[in-house]
């Protein structure tokens, strides 16, 4: 999903409130959970584990086209909805996250030239804030305690595939 949804659920005497970035989610408030997906499939129809007839359509990209001294965009999708996200490589692991700085989610990581990668730490261009390389947790700048939103990926026989049950493929931009 592209842009986030704001989703309150009234029940009794409480409100939940939340942003959602994903295609669906649950939102509890007292006794009331609501459950919802924008995207319209079903998990039968999708392949999350990418063994299947739809490996070409979950894999990102071949290993060694991964940078470990910037990022690779690339983008997950789900129907007609997809999300924004980054590859950065730390020897034969790679790590992907929507392309998104906590701070201001409108702010990308990677402008389109790939993200800054100074040290071992992701650096988002405008803020300045810096992240673990691993799990994405910011470690300096505005955002400092928060994290990146990571999106599930593997390597297999020298690909990059994605795996995150959220989407049904992947493209690269």
């Amino acid at each position: 999903m592209s842009d986030p949804v704001d989703v309150t659920v009234d029940a009794d005497d409480e409100s939940e409130s939340v942003r959602i970035h994903d295609d669906g989610g649950e939102v509890e408030a007292g006794d009331a959970t609501v459950r919802f997906s924008f995207s319209g499939t079903s998990d039968d129809e999708q392949s999350p584990d990418g063994n299947d007839d739809g490996n070409e359509l979950r894999r990102i990209v071949d290993l060694d086209s991964v940078p470990t001294d910037s990022t690779l965009v690339f983008e997950a999708r789900d129907g007609r909805r997809g999300v924004n996200c980054i590859l950065h490589r730390s020897g034969d692991a790679v790590a992907a996250w929507r392309n998104s700085c906590p701070h201001q989610p409108e702010v990308p990581l990677d402008p389109g030239r790939g993200a800054i990668v100074r040290g071992d730490q992701l650096v988002c261009h405008k803020h300045g804030a810096q992240f673990e390389p691993d799990d994405g947790v910011c470690t300096h700048g505005p955002c400092a305690g928060d994290a990146l939103d990571s999106i599930e990926v593997s390597v297999r026989d020298g690909d990059v595939y994605l795996i995150d049950e959220r989407f049904e493929r992947a493209e690269r931009r």
